[in-house]
């Protein structure tokens, strides 16, 4: 019986006849074409909508039933450790992600304005392309191509919503910490209470962040195609709010499951899954502030 057991214990759990893999690739084909036809004007913005209504099922259904198999004890030690790799990769894989977006700042900012503006031995290139070129950064380039007349734009202050945001992320780490430790003290009460702080904060920042679009884009003539300065920027913040809006979902979905009687002291991989992901979204808006606001 010992051994009939330990070896149902090693089994590793593997479902049969899930349609999510399938649907999620159909779900992100949706979004990518529904974003290349909005960015490229082929079709309205609302071209969008269908894949994130997809999207929204897809992260319900699958959730749901990875939830009720955690529920229903099926998983073991194996499959935590497969958990646990795989949002390894995943956050390593954002890590790059976001990495490719930093280097692209770098290598516009650092190596090709000099360049344009004639910087060192690059001095014919100013000469043949755009000889009136000064250089200097923020820029929106050589042809002054943002969609305002002047071709001029404003730069958000590093000390203004940027440094709000940046508080509230940071006390968002802190508040989710917290809530890591009542959990695995045992103090339910105390684990809801600051883990709804943390997606409070979080869905704040996205609010603040949208703000600050809307007066760059009405006010300040900041916007995506604003030349390389407009881009890099929006790219950036963007794809970073959007990590937030979907690290504040999670949040919630997690929040829920505590109030339900989810998770224990010896095993919560859910939970520590979400921390793990927020607090890279932290280190993340810290090399934004510095980098795109601050410097």
């Amino acid at each position: 019986m010992a051994q009939a057991h330990a070896h149902e214990a090693s089994k590793y759990y593997i479902p049969h006849g899930s349609p999510w893999p399938i649907y999620a690739a159909v779900t992100l084909f949706t979004v990518m074409l529904g974003a290349v036809s909005t960015l490229n004007e082929w079709l309205p913005a609302y071209s969008l909508i269908p894949g994130f209504v997809m999207l929204v099922f897809l992260f319900i259904f699958w959730f749901r039933t990875v939830i009720g198999e955690s529920q229903a004890g099926i998983y073991n030690a194996g499959v935590d450790r497969s958990f646990r790799l795989g949002m390894m990769w995943f956050i390593f894989s954002e890590v790059m992600f976001f990495a490719a977006f930093f280097g692209a700042l770098f290598y516009a900012r650092t190596l090709v304005v000099p360049w344009l503006a004639g910087d060192g031995t690059k001095y014919l290139t100013k000469l043949l392309l755009w000889k009136d070129y000064q250089g200097g950064w923020p820029t929106n380039g050589p042809a002054s191509i943002s969609p305002r007349a002047n071709g001029s734009f404003e730069t958000i202050p590093a000390l203004g919503l940027p440094a709000v945001n940046t508080a509230i992320l940071l006390t968002s780490g802190v508040t989710i910490t917290i809530a890591h430790h009542a959990l695995l003290t045992g103090h339910r009460t105390r684990l809801a209470i600051f883990l709804a702080a943390t997606f409070l904060l979080g869905f704040t920042f996205v609010g603040l962040q949208a703000t600050e679009y809307h007066e760059a884009y009405t006010e300040l003539g900041l916007q995506l195609g604003t030349g390389i300065y407009g881009s890099t920027f929006f790219m950036l913040t963007g794809f970073h709010g959007l990590h937030v809006t979907i690290g504040a979902i999670m949040l919630v979905v997690i929040w829920f499951r505590v109030l339900n009687g989810h998770f224990t002291p010896k095993s919560h991989f859910a939970f520590e899954g979400v921390a793990w992901y927020w607090h890279f979204v932290d280190v993340v808006w810290l090399g934004l502030f510095i980098f795109v606001y601050w410097l």
